[in-house]
């Protein structure tokens, strides 16, 4: 057995950063952990599509949860302590943020689309064939924001485990000044976490059929984030 199920879910060293960089790291994961867990605490979530995610579960199968890097604040505390695991950029911010995910209950594996890659495929792969479950932000680390990225069809594909795409949204928030327009909900506020049907992909898929997975991943949460939107709009 691989020893990943282990590491994913302990501290990274921090031996490579500045007494600075540490300290930075150590604050900011202990800020964002008890300022997720309060905001998300007194928020009153509306889910739809449980049904999906216990179809999965039924036959023996595990999710890859994909979602928009934008609704990761209340994504975090909504899939707190499952035992997913989650892939963080290799990076000064990729550290602290796989700290306090881990703090959730979350495994870490570190890489990106830009940076580590192709070994980050590789561990995740190999989390899944350790039994646990997955989740992907399919337009991060930098975007194009609502821009599907190859990356989690790819590993439904070499896993055998169905896609689950997820958008939540609070009705009341307000959006970060980054690439991704992050939503924080405002305190107490309601939120509908809206579950997609899940998308499997075959092994022996070709580029043609992957392409098409993924333009079918990319439409089912462009329509989930419009049912969100259609739903914050309505009166409390």
């Amino acid at each position: 057995m691989s020893n990943l199920p282990d590491k994913v879910y302990q501290f990274g060293p921090l031996s490579s950063y500045s007494l600075k960089q540490r300290v930075t790291i150590r604050l900011a994961d202990i800020i964002f952990y008890v300022l997720i867990k309060a905001l998300g605490s007194g928020t009153r979530f509306e889910v739809r599509g449980t049904e999906h995610l216990e179809a999965v579960k039924a036959i023996g199968k595990l999710p890859i949860i994909s979602f928009w890097h934008d609704r990761i604040f209340l994504g975090t505390y909504f899939f707190r302590n499952q035992g997913i695991v989650v892939m963080t950029s290799q990076s000064f911010d990729g550290e602290y943020i796989a700290r306090f995910i881990q703090r959730f209950g979350y495994g870490a594996i570190r890489g990106s689309a830009t940076r580590g890659g192709a070994r980050a495929l590789i561990e995740m792969i190999k989390s899944m064939r350790n039994g646990h479950a997955m989740s992907l932000t399919l337009d991060g680390p930098r975007g194009p924001r609502y821009n599907a990225k190859p990356g989690a069809v790819l590993l439904a594909k070499k896993t055998g485990h169905p896609l689950i795409p997820f958008v939540v949204q609070p009705k009341k928030f307000f959006t970060l000044n980054s690439w991704d327009k992050m939503q924080i909900p405002i305190p107490f506020s309601r939120a509908l976490a809206a579950i997609g049907e899940p998308i499997y992909v075959d092994q022996d898929a070709d580029e043609e059929t992957v392409a098409a997975k993924l333009e079918e991943v990319q439409r089912s949460l462009d329509d989930l984030v419009k049912q969100c939107d259609e739903w914050s709009k309505k009166d409390s």
